[in-house]
């Protein structure tokens, strides 16, 4: 008899995908479609709800379909999403009242600025392992409740629900039988005590949330929901549930404390598995949950880039000197060197580990010959120098980090890959199987309805397609870092 198929919902911040792996994590089947980014002001990123049920829809509907027609059975959906990103909708209509507030949309950074001015920056950082920062929910929570009329008074009446990404999802799925989400994604709201797992009335309150609006927290995998027929055309369990980072972590098998993974999406997002011990970073990284099963909490710190792949997509939709992002390989091997440019793509702000929300964008060190390719290029070695950043400041927490583990879209580019292993100096692993933040959900999901016996199962699948290893001199690598470092310093908004 053969084997179900896992059915793996990935919503992020450019594209909805579904994807159906083999129990071998070998994919099926994909499909996918990319939905509309709004930027109403400067460093305001806004996405429409209803395209992204539309397209999240249309995606499951597409790959359900290729599965009926193969005669395959669909044993059960994990869903993974871009984390942050906050909606609040009508509980007896389920229409959301405001657009999704992107992850990475800025607006509430006058208010981040006051709460640490009052001196509350240790008190969210010990219960929450996160900066009093725009990046997370809270803020954005508050921001719309007191920016839409009438919003915060039937916020009090418990008209309304807030939910990541994730719980839209499910409550729509369900067709609003169901208002959920998981550790992951709950604990980087601002608003969830990471270490007792519960939400916290006095972030609540400092935050001017009620906790009416919160949905039910479950482990990462758990019997959430199980979809309405009339949604999808069949009743099928939603059984595993983790932010975006978090199911990517969870698809390289980082199960052991001192793993690490490094995830190239439209940011990047560097996690370090701490085991069940949540360990404070003294250098500005977050103290994250990595991942919960049967009531156990597993802790990462983690390391935040706003912009990677997005910067690619700027090439092409901004700047139109690139058609796609496969372009870029080539373009970046035809030049000897980066002719002393620099790209510091801080469009929405620096994220880890220098948390400047007033950063913005800079191209520094350009002449007359400066044509596509050294941009282009620049924005590649950007994301390598990012991630370079954040393993300094991990070495500098006390981690010991000989390798990574890298995934998503732009990992496939071998040139940028070999770059990274440069200039981190250290062996980059990349896996057979680059999808691993839609991998990470089925897993979870496979864990629950039994498809998968343990974790163990789980890290036999895993399949190295090459190592990259470190071939730039010493003293290159010294003067490239060195003009990134001073890029980035005339980027900040102090300079």
């Amino acid at each position: 008899m053969t084997t179900p198929l896992l059915l793996s919902i990935d919503q992020g911040t450019t594209s909805s995908r579904a994807m159906l792996f083999e129990k071998n994590s070998s994919t099926f089947a994909v499909a996918q479609r990319e939905f509309t980014q709004f930027y109403p002001q400067s460093g305001w990123v806004e996405h429409d709800p209803e395209e992204i049920w539309k397209t999240t829809l249309t995606v499951c509907q597409e790959a359900l379909a290729t599965a009926r027609a193969a005669n395959r059975k669909v044993a059960t959906i994990g869903i993974t999403n871009q984390r942050e990103t906050t909606l609040i909708w009508d509980r007896h209509t389920g229409k959301p009242i405001y657009n999704a507030i992107v992850w990475q949309d800025r607006r509430t950074a006058e208010r981040c600025r006051d709460l640490q001015q009052q001196g509350h920056s240790d008190k969210v950082a010990s219960k929450t392992g996160l900066l009093l920062d725009p990046y997370f929910s809270g803020t954005k929570i508050a921001w719309i409740l007191d920016n839409v009329e009438g919003a915060r008074a039937r916020a009090d009446k418990g008209e309304l629900a807030f939910g990541t990404i994730d719980s839209f999802l499910m409550w729509r799925l369900t067709n609003g039988r169901v208002h959920a989400t998981d550790a992951t994604n709950a604990g980087r709201t601002l608003l969830f005590n990471i270490h007792t797992n519960s939400w916290d009335d006095e972030l609540c309150a400092l935050l001017d949330v009620p906790r009416s609006l919160l949905p039910e927290v479950h482990d990462s995998a758990a019997n959430f929901c199980t979809t309405d027929k009339s949604v999808l055309g069949e009743e099928l369990p939603v059984a595993g549930v983790a932010g975006d980072q978090h199911a990517a972590s969870i698809g390289q098998v980082c199960f052991q404390p001192g793993m690490v993974k490094s995830t190239y999406g439209t940011g990047c997002f560097m996690m370090l598995n701490t085991g069940t011990e949540a360990i404070p970073s003294t250098h500005r990284l977050l103290t994250t949950i990595a991942y919960r099963l049967d009531g156990v909490t597993t802790y990462a710190i983690e390391g935040s880039i706003f912009v990677a792949g997005a910067a690619v997509q700027w090439l092409r939709d901004g700047l139109g000197i690139i058609q796609s992002a496969e372009e870029t390989q080539s373009m970046a091997m035809s030049l000897e060197d980066n002719q002393g440019v620099y790209l510091v793509p801080a469009f929405t702000g620096l994220g880890a580990p220098h948390w400047d929300a007033e950063a913005r964008g800079a191209l520094f060190g350009l002449t007359r010959d400066s044509g596509p390719a050294v941009v282009t290029r620049a924005a590649l070695e950007a994301v390598c120098y990012q991630t370079m950043d954040l393993l300094n400041a991990m070495r500098k927490d006390g981690a010991s980090i000989n390798t990574v583990r890298v995934d998503g879209g732009m990992v496939k580019n071998d040139w940028l890959t070999q770059y990274l292993a440069n200039v981190l100096d250290i062996a980059i692993e990349r896996p057979r199987q680059t999808e691993t933040t839609a991998l990470g959900a089925a897993y979870l999901a496979g864990l629950q309805t039994g498809m998968y016996g343990s974790l163990d199962e789980l890290t036999a699948n895993w399949q190295q397609e090459h190592e990259f290893t470190p071939t730039m001199d010493d003293e290159l690598r010294k003067r490239v870092t060195a003009g990134w470092a001073d890029a980035v310093r005339r980027t900040r908004s102090n300079y």
